[in-house]
């Protein structure tokens, strides 16, 4: 039998089954990582009542071009720390400007 070597996986093939979410900023006090919440609509097993529900992610920003409020598109990537399991694809909507008082 010969042997032959496998073909290497294109990094944009190997990506494509990361999970994305979108959800918003909550916490930009840390460099570098942003804290998201995500909703999302969950129907009661039982009562068949729509629930709403949410998750919170610790997401890495390497640029720190988030801020609080603004809706992201995050995606799952290797653990970066102890809590850091996501990374942060696009600001889709970015937060309106409040003004800062002198």
């Amino acid at each position: 039998m010969t042997k032959t070597a496998a073909a290497p996986i294109p990094e944009a093939v190997a990506r494509a089954n990361r999970k994305t979410m979108e959800g918003v900023v909550v916490s930009d006090k840390m460099d570098k990582t942003r804290v998201v919440r995500v909703t999302r609509s969950v129907r009661h097993a039982f009562y068949d009542k729509v629930m709403t529900k949410s998750s919170k992610f610790h997401v890495h920003d390497q640029g720190n071009e988030s801020r609080s409020g603004d809706l992201v598109e995050i995606a799952s990537t290797r653990p970066l720390s102890k809590t850091k399991r996501w990374r942060l694809v696009r600001v889709v909507k970015a937060a309106p400007k409040t003004a800062e008082v002198k």
